[in-house]
């Protein structure tokens, strides 16, 4: 069985992602492993850049980035105390950007819940967590809420 040294755990900060943050807490403990938190700022900044100003995109921008990071430290502290934790904050489409987060810290495994939407919702929508886990070269683990 391969050793799970890195674990990436992509978060929303939701009440749906508290039960894998949970598990990923679990693993990372019981693996000794050095856990690396991920919250993605979606495109949804970028799709406002067409509409807006450029000033005014960019103090929608570096609010939306104040806020994500005063939530990561509050759900970190909260969450993860006494792991090796390291964290990021990224603007992207997020099951790029987890794979893409995967391969910079090298991860064994990622972590990350899922809505659980079905039918007609997720055939408009699509799930990120399907899309990582179809294109991801390292196990994912997905936790539904």
């Amino acid at each position: 069985m391969a050793e799970i040294k890195t674990i990436l755990f992509a978060t929303d900060f939701s009440e749906g992602s508290v039960r894998a943050c949970d598990l990923a807490r679990t693993l990372t403990a019981l693996a000794g492993a050095r856990l690396h938190v991920l919250h993605i700022i979606t495109e949804l900044v970028d799709k406002q850049r067409r509409r807006l100003p450029v000033d005014v995109v960019d103090t929608l921008v570096r609010e939306v980035e104040r806020h994500a990071v005063e939530d990561m430290h509050r759900f970190c502290d909260a969450n993860f105390t006494g792991l090796q934790t390291t964290t990021d904050i990224v603007i992207g489409v997020a099951h790029e950007e987890v794979i893409n987060q995967a391969r910079k810290v090298n991860a064994d495994l990622i972590i990350m819940g899922t809505h659980g939407r079905t039918g007609l919702e997720k055939m408009l929508v699509g799930s990120t967590a399907e899309k990582v886990v179809r294109s991801s070269p390292i196990p994912v683990l997905t936790v539904r809420e």
